[in-house]
């Protein structure tokens, strides 16, 4: 008798939504397109601005290209109702959400010494304000169905924060906290909450530092290279799948080693 599964069956996520937020490039992009290859409709969320919303129509023609079902939704988490207004847009279209992807974020790079009350509240409204309306939104459906997955995207910063970055690592390593605290609060209604944290990756924001730095930085990593956005898809097809459903409260870096190389 041939007692063989298939335990790739455990990564489809055909009839479920996912809310993807900062999906129309990069790190997000390329999530949002892995959970659309596994069978998963996607919500795309992107600024509303000329060049976000191009990208985000190519992400979702991406998708229809693959056969899979996408839609784009512009929001600005700087502003006081943008991810609440987002995560109910999102429910409006979809009628529900089964998995929450936080990737949107800004980073502010000065001296600690120079950082403004607008630049400190604009990043924290966008890591962290936005974070908890989308929780406070969609997170108890999640529970009362009895199926979730919600997944915050860190930073190495969470760790190894940056000194030129005082308030972006302070609200990846917050991010961390809420997402274990989240963790053991939502588990027994079926609901996991993790954090995904990449490592050095090469992304349009931090190509000047890159160009700048680039030996210096890879000689920081042990597999030898600087990380791409597709390294981070297969971690989070494992989070947000039921390939991942023991899997709650960790935080999971992706970073060629960087945190051990210290």
């Amino acid at each position: 008798m041939n007692t063989m599964t298939d335990a790739m069956a455990a990564f489809r996520l055909d009839g479920k939504t996912a809310l993807v937020t900062g999906a129309r490039r990069e790190i997000g992009r390329a999530i949002a397109l892995g959970l659309a290859g596994q069978g998963a409709r996607v919500a795309v969320h992107h600024l509303d601005n000329a060049e976000e919303t191009r990208d985000a129509a190519e992400v979702v023609a991406t998708m229809a290209a693959g056969g899979a079902e996408g839609r784009a939704f512009a929001a600005d988490f700087a502003t006081d109702a943008g991810a609440a207004n987002l995560a109910r847009d999102v429910l409006a279209a979809f009628g529900q959400v089964d998995i929450l992807v936080i990737s949107a974020s800004i980073e502010l790079v000065e001296p600690w010494t120079e950082i403004t009350r607008e630049r400190f509240d604009r990043q924290i409204n966008v890591n962290l304000r936005s974070t908890l309306d989308l929780f406070q939104v969609l997170v108890p459906p999640m529970e009362a169905r009895g199926w979730g997955r919600v997944v915050t995207i860190g930073s190495v910063q969470q760790q190894l924060p940056h000194p030129g970055m005082l308030v972006y690592a302070g609200s990846k390593a917050m991010q961390h906290n809420w997402a274990l605290n989240l963790a053991r609060q939502c588990a027994g209604n079926g609901v996991t909450v993790n954090n995904l944290a990449p490592g050095i990756i090469a992304t349009a924001r931090n190509r000047d530092q890159l160009a700048a730095n680039d030996e210096q930085l890879r000689q920081r990593v042990p597999v030898g290279r600087l990380g791409r956005p597709e390294d981070l898809v297969g971690a989070a097809m494992l989070l947000c799948s039921d390939a991942g459903s023991y899997i709650n409260g960790i935080s999971l870096l992706v970073d060629g080693g960087r945190t051990i190389a210290v």
